[in-house]
């Protein structure tokens, strides 16, 4: 049995290994986009961004595990076309058959749009190893960059440019940063904690255009106002690559679109990853995370071999900025409340609860509320917010 695996990230790594790990014995092809062996994209952000680590400590596995493991690499070289009928992709003016098909393609930095000056040089994003290659350089201290987009990813490229010295504007169209993903209590612990390094954040506040001819220089503001910026790094979130699939017949709904089981709508196709939805309390979700990417794909990787395994996920997530870390567990939508528990040296965590359900938390290094916390999520347990918010609780007495 030739299993086919068209994305060589995070995914497509945990799923080649864990066939492996689960007694697979037939040829296992894992086919990859860019040039370099499968390597974890969070620190790209963080520590590498900073220059603290070097590109082979990103790597996944050592280059010769894939050797060792018979698993065959073919990197640089993307898919141009699936064929579900022939059981086949074609890469390169070459075709190669499969009996089963992972595609765990991830997705893409959205990039703005080159009508306001996007495809200026000295605009990046921060998705790929050659994208922070690219960057680096400018990353000088005194230098001036623009950042678009108050997420995590625009954060993190914040706080690794004003730990360098550089001057940091962040742009956020939003009333707040974070806004889509967290409660107005984690927005305001990071904007006071940017705020403390230097980096001015001006929420509610849009790009009419990029300025310059040859290079960025700057950029006009949704008020008028006009800013200087050295270079500018887009951070306004990513889009799932699909194209591979819709253009094969395969059903996409905000993401390949998958059973319970990973399964696709084309025969012997599945998927996993940040490019794929699956079914979600009576709708759909598409998650992206390293844990769900690795989570997914090893159900996957035994659903290949006829397990039949539903997917249950377990939404973990994490961000690096300076001192803090924050950890994530649960998803908050829907949440009507939020509590707050103080936890020591100044960490702190806070809890979401629709009604008196527990549905996530964000700590701020605090990783005994993160590791409790994770815990009665996937319990299914919700204690007492009384509880959770006094400091004199034993968090670990909530677990009983």
């Amino acid at each position: 049995m030739h299993v086919v695996i068209v994305g060589a990230g995070q995914a497509g790594a945990a799923l080649a290994a864990k066939l492996r790990s689960l007694g697979a014995t037939g040829p296992i092809t894992m086919i990859g986009d860019e040039p370099s062996p499968p390597y974890q994209r969070p620190p790209l952000s963080k520590a590498y961004l900073m220059g603290q680590i070097g590109p082979e400590r990103l790597w996944l596995r050592a280059p010769e595990f894939w050797a060792d493991q018979g698993i065959t690499l073919h990197l640089g070289d993307p898919v141009q076309s699936i064929d579900t009928t022939a059981k086949t992709v074609t890469l390169g003016g070459k075709t190669i058959a499969y009996d089963h098909l992972a595609l765990t393609t991830g997705s893409t930095a959205r990039r703005l749009p080159a009508a306001i000056g996007g495809d200026l040089p000295g605009v990046y994003t921060v998705r790929t190893l050659a994208d922070v290659d690219a960057m680096r350089p400018e990353f000088i201290a005194g230098r001036r960059v623009v950042i678009v987009g108050g997420g995590y990813i625009g954060l993190e490229a914040a706080a690794v440019a004003a730990k360098l010295g550089l001057q940091v504007t962040v742009l956020e169209l939003a009333p707040r940063i974070l806004q889509r993903v967290a409660a107005p209590e984690t927005s305001d612990h990071f904007r006071r904690l940017h705020s403390d390094h230097g980096v001015t954040i001006l929420e509610s506040t849009g790009l009419d255009r990029l300025l310059g001819d040859s290079h960025v220089t700057g950029a006009r503001l949704s008020d008028g106002r006009e800013i200087a910026a050295d270079f500018v790094i887009a951070g306004v979130g990513i889009t799932p690559n699909t194209a591979l699939a819709q253009a094969a017949g395969i059903a996409i709904d905000n993401g390949i679109a998958t059973d319970a089981t990973g399964a696709t709508s084309a025969p012997q196709v599945w998927s996993a990853g940040d490019c794929a939805s699956f079914p979600w309390q009576g709708g759909r979700l598409r998650l992206e995370s390293v844990g769900h990417a690795i989570d997914q794909a090893e159900v996957v990787a035994e659903n290949i071999l006829g397990a039949g395994k539903v997917y249950t996920a377990a939404p973990w997530f994490w961000s690096d900025q300076y001192d803090c870390k924050l950890q994530i567990a649960g998803l908050n939508t829907g949440y009507d409340r939020i509590i707050t528990r103080p936890g020591q040296g100044g960490s702190v965590s806070f809890w979401y609860y629709q009604g008196d359900r527990l549905l996530a938390l964000d700590a701020m290094n605090d990783a005994r509320a993160y590791m409790v916390g994770k815990r009665l999520i996937d319990m299914g347990k919700s204690p007492d917010p009384a509880a959770v918010a006094n400091p004199e609780t034993d968090l670990k007495a909530l677990l009983k």
